[in-house]
């Protein structure tokens, strides 16, 4: 019976994969978005598949059948990282690809170093799950769009209650009596993954506007913007925000989107709409870089602060820390603070020459 019951999810479960997947292959989503949502969902559908006992005695095609589902955590960590907006690296999306792929070359390939590439693979995949937790948890104070903030919220509980059971039950199979194919731990399995499958189809596609679409960059501070249409409270606290920030707010280290809400005397939620939905950030963390990355960019090209130290101007602006600075102001500016004071330095340098020589 439950066994039976265990297929009729799984089959319901295949079924909203594969309606999720034409979707998102058909819908105008942000291709760094597309590309591992689509790993995700054609991984969980081919672990689907790997891992009921209807799919018979292994064969030929195993390896990469057990490739394919075995990389659906990655491609939720890196599907997740993006739509959160928190890139990771390009050299940690290749150490972690290179690190489950060689862990699924050793378990597949080289039957003498089974165990070790089973740990491997499975490690580093527990690995990326907390990381998502991280992500997604920990910083939700960050994110100012809403719809986003409950998937932070539930998007890593949910991925983490089944991939983290799938893969401790596995690691415990290895050196204990533990059987992760009993039918009550695969039915529990399969229901965690409908879930995961229904709040995907519900809070993705619902969303698809404000999540998976192109973005739209927030305006510098002080360049000339169109009139906001605000109510009359929404007026009085734009008014409040643009003050603060004229008065240096961003630069105290830490701050927190709580933290300015208290000094404008006002609810956090109708900070978060403001800044979120009248503004156009998406994360406060990015709201405050405009801010910062504008007055460093003035301090760079200033001749008489030519030999401030970078890592002053950091500090002095909220960074906790130079590299922290340096990652900001590049996905500002497109270029290093240094690169970019040589430059601005260099370009107020040349008309200066050319005049004293027309002289």
């Amino acid at each position: 019976m439950i066994e039976e019951f265990n297929y009729l999810v799984r089959l319901i479960a295949l079924g909203s994969g594969l309606m999720l997947l034409a979707q998102i292959a058909a819908n105008d989503v942000r291709m760094h978005i597309k590309v591992p949502l689509i790993g995700m969902l054609v991984g969980v559908i081919f672990y689907l598949i790997n891992s009921t006992p209807l799919t018979g005695p292994a064969g030929p095609f195993d390896p990469w059948i057990d490739m394919l589902s075995l990389s659906t955590p990655f491609f939720i960590w890196l599907f997740a990282r993006r739509l959160f907006e928190r890139e990771p690296e390009p050299r940690i999306i290749m150490g972690a690809a290179a690190v489950l792929l060689t862990g699924w070359f050793l378990g597949n390939f080289v039957p003498a170093t089974h165990p070790v590439g089973f740990f491997i693979l499975h490690i580093g995949s527990l690995l990326l799950i907390l990381d998502l937790v991280r992500v997604g948890i920990l910083e939700r104070d960050d994110d100012l769009v809403e719809q986003r903030r409950v998937i932070r919220l539930w998007l890593p509980l949910l991925v983490a209650a089944q991939a983290a059971s799938i893969l401790i039950f596995e690691m415990a199979e290895m050196v204990a009596f533990v059987d992760s194919r009993s039918p009550i731990a695969a039915l529990i399995n399969s229901l965690i993954i409908v879930l995961l499958m229904l709040f995907a189809g519900l809070a993705l596609m619902r969303t698809d506007s404000e999540l998976l679409a192109e973005l739209q960059d927030a305006p510098i501070p002080d360049a000339k913007e169109p009139a906001l249409e605000l109510s009359p409270s929404e007026t009085v606290l734009h008014e409040k925000l643009i003050a603060a920030m004229k008065e240096g707010a961003y630069r105290e280290p830490g701050l927190t989107i709580a933290g300015l809400a208290d000094q404008l005397g006002t609810p956090e939620h109708r900070l978060r709409a403001l800044i979120n939905r009248r503004l156009g950030h998406r994360n406060f963390s990015a709201f405050l870089n405009r801010h910062r990355i504008a007055e460093a960019r003035e301090k760079l090209s200033d001749r008489e602060e030519v030999d401030l130290p970078v890592l002053t101007i950091a500090m002095d602006l909220g960074y906790n820390s130079l590299p922290t600075f340096n990652r900001a102001f590049r996905s500002e500016t497109g270029t290093t603070p240094s690169d970019f004071r040589r430059l601005a330095i260099s370009k107020v340098a040349v008309p200066t020459a050319q005049a004293t020589g027309q002289n």
